[in-house]
């Protein structure tokens, strides 16, 4: 596992940073973001991403399954001396959340997600009409979509495109690397619950309803813009030749922002 996997309070600390410089502006080109909008995060983890929005004045509310990550956002935020509001729970059965956000972040969180149609009706439910969700994952053929950086060897955290392997394969090497059984059982369901881009907009295609998300949006990055504070590379976008071929772009696309409206 890589060190900042560890480090949680590092680890808030560079996704904060991250939001501050990249999201934050490039959601400002199509809306405006400021005291008093209301803003949900699926997924939050201990609460980075959102950060920058609470000091901006914006109502932030974050969703996570991990109990430990909740409880570690509260803190980082009163640490911070920023308000927020968490809440541990699977979005699926989550009870205290009401409806009616301006923005809905989900960001490095829909690759998880098994059921991702049931998911984006349910992130459009939450979202007021006119709002905006923000979603933002790895493509899954780029070096490191099966998300090996959380393996525990140091050769496999840091080895790319094996994740591609079949199966009975890539179980094999994780075990032969000293994986837990834990541990192989999260990267194979990652590797179940895998989205290219092309699968992602068949998805966003396959909405029926009054109401849909509308792609506002897609922004394909060949240097991810969160690789800035972790390994000291400036953003790229991918070219736009690359960017219209099915399948090869995802070998080259280590993130995908999209901007949907509902």
């Amino acid at each position: 596992m890589q060190e900042r996997q560890k480090d949680r309070a590092r680890y808030f600390r560079e996704l904060a940073q991250t939001s501050e410089r990249y999201f934050i502006p490039y959601l400002s080109a199509f809306m405006q973001i400021g005291k008093g909008m209301d803003i949900l995060e699926i997924g939050c983890g201990e609460g980075g991403n959102l950060l920058p929005f609470a000091r901006l004045g914006c109502n932030v509310t974050g969703v996570d399954m991990a109990t430990g990550k909740i409880s570690n956002a509260r803190r980082f935020f009163g640490e911070a001396g920023a308000e927020g509001r968490f809440i541990a729970s699977d979005i699926f059965k989550v009870k205290e959340l009401e409806s009616g956000f301006d923005l809905i972040i989900c960001h490095d969180v829909i690759e998880h997600i098994g059921d991702k149609k049931r998911f984006l009706a349910d992130m459009l439910r939450y979202l007021k009409p006119g709002g905006f969700a923000f979603v933002a994952f790895p493509a899954w053929r780029m070096p490191f979509g099966g998300h090996q950086q959380i393996c525990r060897s140091k050769v496999l955290s840091h080895l790319p495109f094996f994740h591609l392997l079949p199966k009975c394969l890539y179980r094999l090497v994780l075990k032969a690397g000293g994986e837990t059984p834990e541990r192989i059982g999260e990267l194979m369901e990652i590797k179940d619950t895998r989205l290219p881009i092309q699968a992602f907009e068949k998805l966003l295609r396959s909405q029926t309803g009054d109401r849909t998300l509308r792609t506002v949006d897609r922004t394909l990055y060949f240097i991810n813009p969160h690789y800035e504070v972790k390994f000291g590379l400036r953003p790229r976008r991918l070219s736009q030749l690359i960017a219209r071929i099915p399948y090869i772009r995802d070998f080259f696309t280590t993130s995908c922002f999209y901007l949907l409206e509902g």
